[in-house]
């Protein structure tokens, strides 16, 4: 299970990060990655991170957003700079194990102008 955090109401040009902790070891988990959904939208995928540590990134994120991974905590963060309302969305977390998927629950980011 994952549980996402972090979320909450920011001005145009803050800060944020999320944190995803997994009630097992990530350091199993094939690829760990950041989803988010804006209202009216479909989901799409922000960031992600695999096992040896590539990552990749939405185009509209690259340069803003890092994604990172804390094994010995099992957890999984989105460090978010330079937030833009368009950045307004419930951002869920995600991971790939060799035997399953998990969907977080989401967590509300909003970004006021």
């Amino acid at each position: 299970q994952l549980q996402a955090s972090g979320g909450g109401l920011v001005q145009a040009g803050g800060s944020l990060r999320l944190s995803c902790a997994a009630s097992g070891s990530i350091f199993s988990a094939r690829v760990m990655a950041w989803y988010r959904q804006a209202p009216g939208k479909q989901r799409e995928l922000v960031a992600g991170i695999t096992s040896g540590g590539y990552t990749n990134y939405a185009d509209s994120v690259k340069g803003r957003f890092t994604i990172s991974t804390d094994n010995a905590k099992n957890t999984v963060y989105l460090q978010m700079n330079s937030l833009k309302p368009e950045d307004t969305a419930v951002y869920y977390c995600w991971g790939r194990w060799p035997s399953d998927v998990y969907w977080g629950q989401g967590t509300q980011v909003t970004v006021s102008s």
